[in-house]
């Protein structure tokens, strides 16, 4: 399973004083309140960046790293991901799963295997699972329980519930 997930990005400037925008990807803020400092990967690099103050601003947070005290320098900044180990992601609730997780699952209808989950996607009426087929082909399945069964994440398989989606 995945140890380090994509939280948030970093966006473009806020005030005079070196605070940047990050808009959580899970729409929640409340676990990177929390932290005292954030991994930020940008152009192919780590760097760790301690927090000198944050605000929530919502949809987003407000975050003011040290050493950044102007404009420019937290531009700088922009389109970088944050980078979070697993105990500091969003808490999943009941039937929810990370994205990262579910990437590979094998998917059968009984016992015969269909494909493997390649991606989920946010559609305009909820996710969407990406499934490259057993026959190479792709097909986007909404993620809802009517089609999808019982999800073992640390099996690696999901259970499809109805094959006509796929055609």
């Amino acid at each position: 399973m995945t140890e380090r997930f994509v939280a948030a990005l970093v966006g473009p400037p806020f005030g005079l004083k070196g605070f940047v925008k990050l808009r959580s990807l899970s729409g929640e803020t409340g676990h990177l309140l929390k932290l005292k400092q954030l991994t930020l990967y940008l152009a192919g690099q780590e760097q760790v960046r301690e927090i000198e103050a944050v605000e929530a601003a919502f949809p987003s947070l407000l975050v003011k790293f040290r050493g950044i005290d102007s404009p420019e320098a937290a531009k700088a900044l922009g389109g970088a991901e944050i980078l979070v180990d697993r105990d500091q992601a969003a808490p999943l609730g009941p039937g929810e799963y990370y994205i990262e997780d579910l990437k590979g699952i094998e998917v059968w209808e009984g016992a015969e295997p269909v494909g493997r989950i390649t991606d989920v996607l946010e559609g305009g009426g909820g996710s969407l699972a990406e499934l490259r087929l057993t026959t190479g082909e792709t097909r986007l399945v909404p993620f809802r329980d009517e089609f999808f069964g019982e999800i073992d994440i640390e099996g690696r398989r999901a259970e499809l519930r109805c094959r006509w989606i796929l055609a």
